[in-house]
């Protein structure tokens, strides 16, 4: 791990929680574990962060606006509240996207729409102002739809955007208005504006065209954001193996694409918890099985490709596919024989949100390195011990500030896409339906799963056991850089990436190789941390 005789693991941890007073000690131990022999352990996630500790996490608007609808191209995003919450949720995460299959298809990205709330519409409320800023924005530029998110403000002064929505969609006739109810204090972290988004995109988008991408094998791609690229890679795998990629959620997607995702026959999930709400509504009310796959790192892109293959149960399907992987993995391997020497036995901490933290471990095992410490910034129980845990998690206060849709099948469009025999023989080969197993199994035995980090533990984490790579967000960013540490931003990937796929995979490993190679970070410190210091005393005369 370092030059340096570590500290036994459950010594450091023990270390670092009896600087905590006694109730934050007894919290955050809950969520500060040791991985053990035996990966049945628990975790405590998804709870509220103390005061007074400095976490990574966003709020529940950054969730829903920022992360699940903001990647989408042709939907105009206003927000509802003060410009400062617009602006910062604007394009800080590097979302891509093509402007549909002509040069004239409709990109909202590069704008930033907000209503600017002043002291005034605190005072007196913001359905006046939020009324003519939907106006403007349908005069101004004629959209299929118009989506308001909620800030803090919005829900204190109790503005009625919902209302506002419904009665400037029945106005306008050709235009899809909805809202969000996704004030920055609601739930825990961004992981609840997750879900309101997967609620509110089901309830009024979901369903509503039937004029989906016609294809063989038609799948849907959830919890992909195109950061850097990563979907066109993904998407390039697809195509090249006959897959029909109906919509992404929400990596260079569309509304039209969403419309009409009710008409694919398989729902593949990447990031599971941002997610797994729209794929199981979709299951109940459409019949759409869903499955966990992962297209970080070329190993794990294979077996994602291998798996929906088999799914289909088509011979020509899984012989295009290998073809496809066989073609792919030849300069993959090149690279990596090329590399590993270099990188074999380093080693490497990760702390972002709710799957990278789990996905690029697979990268790193292809480069030799070991994993000695992750967490999610807003992960649940069930990211970390996976899905066989929901039936004892409790629902708590914060969650029930969500609302939970009820959902049936639809009496028209209800088509289970396989039998029972048919999904039961499937299983019977060992092949996994809506399940996903979490991170913890992955990891070693000795090494730390963190839930919402804190700044202090991630120094101390940093300090003693010095790790060849650090990976979190741009907040971590410059503190880990400045301690000596090589530090990759994993919300945007820096000016970085594509990572997915096979291509991503290579890109991946020379950008590591630069990074924990690197002389530079031997350089930094302070001149009085290299040299000895001067010493004086004062002497009376």
């Amino acid at each position: 791990m370092s030059e340096k005789k570590n500290l036994d693991s459950d010594v450091f941890r023990a270390n670092v929680m009896e600087k905590y007073p006694p109730k934050v000690m007894k919290k955050r131990g809950k969520q500060f574990i040791v991985r053990e022999e035996s990966p049945d352990q628990t975790i405590q996630a998804n709870v509220r962060t103390v005061p007074g500790i400095i976490t990574q996490r966003g709020c529940c608007y950054a969730g829903c606006k920022g992360v699940v609808l903001g990647p989408t191209r042709d939907i105009i995003n206003l927000t509802h509240g003060p410009i400062g919450c617009g602006y910062y949720s604007w394009l800080t995460r590097r979302n891509q996207t093509r402007a549909g299959d002509s040069p004239d298809g409709d990109n909202y990205m590069t704008y930033c729409f907000s209503t600017d709330m002043q002291d005034q519409n605190i005072v007196f409320g913001g359905e006046k102002l939020l009324r003519q800023a939907i106006q403007e924005a349908y005069d101004t530029f004629h959209p299929k739809a118009i989506a308001i998110f909620s800030t803090c403000p919005v829900g204190l002064i109790g503005d009625d955007i919902h209302a506002v929505a419904k009665e400037m969609k029945e106005k306008f006739g050709d235009c899809n208005v909805f809202g969000f109810s996704c004030e920055g204090y609601k739930g825990v972290s961004q992981s609840a504006g997750h879900h309101i988004a997967n609620n509110q995109i089901f309830k009024h988008v979901v369903g509503t065209s039937e004029e989906g991408r016609k294809g063989k094998y038609k799948i849907n791609l959830l919890g992909e954001y195109n950061i850097g690229g990563d979907a066109f890679v993904i998407e390039n795998l697809l195509e090249r193996c006959g897959i029909t990629l109906v919509a992404t959620y929400s990596g260079n997607s569309s509304i039209d694409h969403f419309a009409a995702s009710h008409t694919a026959d398989l729902n593949a999930i990447m990031c599971y918890r941002s997610i797994n709400y729209v794929a199981e509504m979709m299951e109940t009310k459409y019949g759409i099985p869903w499955v966990k796959i992962n297209f970080i790192g070329a190993k794990a892109t294979a077996k994602s490709l291998r798996k929906i293959a088999e799914y289909f149960e088509d011979p020509e399907l899984m012989k295009r596919v290998e073809e496809v992987i066989e073609e792919e993995m030849a300069g993959v391997e090149s690279v990596i024989e090329e590399i590993r020497p270099r990188t074999e036995g380093k080693t490497s901490m990760m702390f972002v949100g709710g799957s990278r933290a789990h996905h690029y471990q697979e990268l790193f095992r292809e480069l030799g390195m070991t994993t000695i410490a992750a967490g999610y910034e807003f992960g649940h129980r069930d990211d970390y011990e996976g899905r066989r845990v929901l039936p004892t998690i409790k629902v708590d206060a914060d969650s029930r500030n969500i609302e939970e849709l009820k959902v049936e099948a639809d009496p028209e469009k209800f088509n289970p896409r396989k039998t029972e025999e048919q999904m039961a023989a499937l299983q019977a080969k060992g092949y996994e339906f809506k399940d996903y197993e979490g991170m913890l199994p992955d990891m070693e035995k000795g090494s730390f799963m963190i839930d919402d980090i804190s700044h202090f533990e991630m120094e101390k984490l940093i300090e003693e056991y010095r790790p060849s790579i650090f990976c979190a967000g741009i907040k971590e960013k410059y503190s880990v850089q400045k301690m000596g540490v090589p530090m990759k931003q994993l919300h945007s990937y820096d000016y970085g990436g594509p990572f997915a796929g096979f291509a991503g995979a290579i890109n991946w490993y020379r950008e590591i190789d630069r990074a924990v190679n690197s002389k530079v970070w031997k350089l930094i410190g302070a001149p009085w941390e290299k040299s000895n210091t001067l010493h004086g005393s004062f002497v009376n005369k």
